[in-house]
């Protein structure tokens, strides 16, 4: 603001919004305006303000009042080189209208009036062209103003609990926006533009009126947290499961029947979907979602868990309360951060409801324990799982070309048939399972899938060695041998370059096998329920990208205290182990408080 158009003398000049008020405002000290002068700040928050005072809307405008009354100046009350107001607070108040005049404010960068009775704003808000944050919340605003939609740098706007029933249809040109929040309103619709908001990190639609989403949304590639509990919808577009960036997901309290698969959520951390109508868990729904910590599933109507959920490996929390699951994959107990694990209100039939009572580690202990017997009886119907096929064909010709999937488990089949790899044919197989078999060996066709196999299932079997059609599967992500009769792994596994997680539990390996410090990709090794008496501490630092070691329930008799420098471990398991030292104190403590004890423990 120029200082020629400040040092006008005279009183406040008359002009909009300058009427007398009904009754008297609360006054608003001059030591705050003048304070608000030199920092640009000014809260007024909590005075009970039916009107905001004209003079805070020129503050910026006309002659202070002390400037008036006495010329001379200290350093500190040249009001003239002081500056423009940037952040106005007017929070609950009893405002029911803002006047025109915030346009005297043109260097807003923040305005909070949320928690007042707002039944409208003011269009004068589009020329504050530098605002930044606009909060409104809880308010009884019913429409917005499109001049709102003029604001270039608004970041974040916050609409929550209003009466808002619609939103403006230009709402996407706001393309700086990187926070919305429209919750408890009784919106029934969501404009198509909001797909331009590619800037968007927030988004709560939560506690509206939605039937359904735009798909247009998935265009948000910049979208990290979604929100849209207690609304109405049945379906999420299978559009949405495609956002790559999306890292927690709420969708409680509302119709769903199923979730989407989600190919590209690999960040997803959070999804919330507890009070649905959810009635199928596939492992479609799970399989991609490596980064999941939180997986909260309460009262639905699952009935079944599929053994693929151990494929979440970082999984933190899980809430299964409240559905109608009568058995549990015994193979949830090695799932290697999981601290929380939610059952109660199920039919379980093999969990007694004592054992529900003791906690999750408790819990976990027991299934782990079960995994050995784990697998249908012959009169016991297979659990619905990941891999159950829609067709009760034994080739699945529409799992091998959608889902890129060839499935031949729990047949207690000594051989898989000829005629499913002769069923591939060109397609691209990425997923292979054959788990829960009486496989002797590795199915030696398994290499004509070496160009595109990424994720092979051989657990429950009887394979005794890995054969050198295993090794030159060469863009191997995951490995599964669990529950078989391995002994040791060949040298020539050192090709699986990009093998990121192996699962060798409940095996006979008296040795930890060495070719696993060769395989650079390595994040996850899962060795626990074997015989393995020894480590070797530096090999595992060399390898640079290992979070995951299990090694419970083996035979170490010795932990080497220079395993406390692979600090790249975040999931270090250990239980069950016959030595000493960590006591059992140390390794609940977790796997910071063991890494840093063995440090403590390396001579010097």
């Amino acid at each position: 603001m120029a200082a020629a158009r400040r040092a006008r003398p005279g009183g406040p000049r008359a002009g909009p919004g300058f009427g007398r008020a009904a009754e008297p405002e609360p006054p608003v000290p001059q030591g705050l305006l003048r304070a608000a002068r030199r920092s640009g700040q000014l809260n007024l928050a909590g005075r009970g303000l039916r009107d905001v005072p004209p003079h805070v809307w020129r503050i910026n405008v006309d002659t202070p009042e002390e400037a008036q009354q006495n010329l001379s100046f200290g350093a500190a009350d040249r009001w003239w080189e002081q500056t423009d107001l940037t952040k106005l607070i007017l929070a609950s108040n009893k405002l029911q209208s803002l006047s025109e005049d915030v346009q005297l404010l043109p260097a807003l960068t923040v305005l909070d009036v949320h928690d007042n009775q707002l039944t409208s704003l003011p269009s004068a808000l589009g020329q504050l062209e530098n605002l930044q944050k606009l909060d409104v919340s809880h308010n009884k605003l019913q429409s917005l103003p499109e001049e709102l939609l003029q604001l270039p740098r608004l970041r974040s706007l916050l609409l929550q609990h209003n009466e808002l029933s619609h939103l403006p249809e230009g709402l996407g040109q706001l393309l700086s926006l990187e926070e919305l929040d429209v919750s408890n309103n009784h919106l029934t619709d969501i404009p198509t533009s909001f797909a331009l908001l590619v800037n968007l990190v927030r988004l709560n639609l939560a506690c509206n009126q939605l039937k359904d989403l735009p798909a247009d949304l998935s265009a948000m590639k910049s979208l990290r947290q979604l929100d849209c509990t207690k609304n109405y919808l049945e379906t999420v577009p299978s559009k949405l499961a495609t956002m790559a960036s999306l890292e927690q997901l709420y969708l409680r309290k509302n119709k769903l029947r199923s979730l989407p698969e989600f190919p590209s959520c690999k960040l997803l951390k959070e999804l919330h979907a507890g009070e649905n109508q959810i009635e199928i868990l596939n492992a479609e729904n799970l399989k991609h979602l490596n980064s999941l910590s939180v997986l909260e599933l309460r009262d639905n109507k699952i009935k079944s868990v599929p053994e693929e959920i151990t494929l979440l490996q970082k999984l933190e929390r899980l809430d299964l309360a409240n559905n109608d699951i009568s058995r549990l994959p015994y193979t949830l107990g090695n799932l290697p951060q999981l601290k929380f694990l939610a059952l109660e209100g199920n039919p379980l039939r093999t969990i007694r409801r004592d054992l529900l009572e003791k906690g999750t580690q408790e819990l976990l202990k027991y299934l782990r324990s079960k995994i050995q017997d784990d697998g249908p009886g012959p009169s016991e119907e297979p659990p619905v799982t990941a891999m159950t096929l829609p067709s009760q064909a034994r080739v699945n010709m529409h799992a091998i070309t959608s889902l890129k999937l060839l499935e031949y488990s729990e047949k207690q089949a000594a051989e898989i048939p000829e005629e499913m790899f002769d069923a591939v044919g060109t397609n691209p197989v990425a997923t292979v399972n054959f788990s829960k078999n009486q496989l002797k060996e590795v199915p030696p066709r398994i290499v004509e899938l070496k160009d595109s196999v990424c994720d092979v299932n051989l657990g429950f079997n009887k394979i005794s060695s890995i054969s050198l059609e295993l090794c030159r599967l060469h863009k191997l992500t995951h490995l599964d041998l669990r529950n078989n009769i391995l002994t040791s792994l060949p040298q020539e596994m050192e090709a699986l370059t990009r093998l990121q997680i192996i699962n060798l539990a409940f095996n006979r390996f008296k040795v930890f096998p060495s070719v696993l410090y060769h395989l650079p990709a390595l994040e996850t090794i899962l060795l626990s329920n074997n015989q393995v008496g020894s480590i070797d501490p530096v090999q595992l630092k060399g390898m640079d990208r290992l979070g995951t070691l299990d090694l419970q329930n083996n035979d170490l008799l010795h932990v080497p205290p220079e395993l406390g420098n692979c600090e790249n471990l975040r999931t270090l398991l250990l239980e069950g182990n016959p030595f000493r030292t960590p006591r059992a104190a140390i390794l609940a403590k977790g796997t910071a408080a063991v890494l840093e004890y063995l440090r403590s423990r390396i001579p010097t």
